[in-house]
C-alpha cells in the first residue's frame, strides 16, 4: 500500500468505527473483545480505554508488559486526545508530509507518534476519549483495536491495513 492508500484507509476506519454512545460498561465489554482479539492472536498486550478528562474506564496488564507499556500508553492517549485521529494515522501523515512531531508542537515525552491508539469517537458529540493497545508492532497494535472496535460495533466491512505478522 502506498502511504495515500494507508491514510485513506485510517480515515475510513476512524469514519465507520463511531460510536452512538459510550458508557463505562461499554468500555468494560469493548475492552474485554479486544484483549480476546489479541489472545486469539497468541498476543500479549496492554489495553486501556481513556476518557478526555483522564479517567481510565479500562485497564488490562498481559504477563509481558511493564510499566514503559503504561507509559507508551499514556503518550499514544496524549496524541489521540489533542489531534483528535488514530496515532497511527498522525504516524502515517508526517512520513507522508516529512514533518516530525517538533514542528507541531508536540513534546515526545508527552506524546507517541506510532500506532495503537484511536479515538472514542461518538456521533453527533465528537471525540471523548481513546482506546490504546501497546507492546506489539505498532501497525499490529492498531489492527487489534480495529478488529475489537468492529466486533464491538457489529460492523464486518471495514478496511483493514495489511502488513507482516498481521
Amino acid at each position: 500500500m502506498t502511504i495515500d492508500e494507508v491514510i485513506a484507509v485510517l480515515q475510513m476506519q476512524e469514519e465507520i468505527l463511531q460510536f452512538n454512545h459510550f458508557t463505562n460498561e461499554d468500555a468494560w465489554e469493548l475492552g474485554n473483545i479486544i484483549v480476546s482479539e489479541a489472545k486469539r492472536r497468541g498476543l500479549d498486550v496492554a489495553v486501556s480505554i481513556r476518557l478526555n478528562n483522564g479517567y481510565t474506564v479500562f485497564q488490562y496488564a498481559g504477563n509481558t508488559t511493564n510499566l514503559d507499556d503504561e507509559r507508551w500508553m499514556r503518550r499514544k492517549f496524549n496524541t489521540v486526545k489533542t489531534i483528535e485521529k488514530s496515532s497511527l494515522r498522525l504516524y502515517s501523515e508526517l512520513q507522508k508530509t516529512g514533518e516530525s512531531m517538533e514542528d507541531l508542537f508536540l513534546d515526545e515525552k508527552e506524546y507517541a507518534c506510532c500506532g495503537g491508539g484511536f479515538p472514542i469517537r461518538v456521533e453527533e458529540v465528537g471525540v471523548i476519549g481513546a482506546i490504546v493497545v501497546s507492546n506489539q508492532n505498532h501497525f499490529v497494535n492498531h489492527d487489534i483495536v480495529i478488529k475489537g472496535v468492529s466486533r464491538y460495533l457489529h460492523i464486518d466491512e471495514v478496511p483493514r491495513i495489511r502488513t507482516v505478522g498481521m
